[in-house]
């Protein structure tokens, strides 16, 4: 730890790294990887009164999965999608 207080006063900006570093080090790399998305356990989790909504983070596109789910569950003509992004 003392090493990235270091860091950052000389090159702050490989901290981020330095810090993942630390993590996986001391804990493990499963609190540095994002979990892998599925959609058929938020789809039995959603109903009529809370329905799936997607927040996207910078370079996400759930748009092939949620398709090919939606054509799996024989759902294609009820899906709407409604883009809220740039425009």
């Amino acid at each position: 730890m003392q090493k990235i207080i270091l860091l950052k006063s000389i090159r702050a900006d490989k901290v981020p790294h330095a810090m993942q570093n630390y993590i996986i080090e001391k804990i493990g790399k499963k609190f540095v990887d994002p979990p892998i998305f599925k959609i058929l356990p938020c789809y039995q989790d959603s109903s009529n009164i809370s329905p799936l909504i997607f927040v996207l983070s910078t370079g996400t596109d759930p748009v092939k999965d949620f398709r090919a789910f939606a054509e799996e569950m024989d759902m294609m003509k009820k899906t709407e999608m409604i883009s809220l992004g740039q425009g």
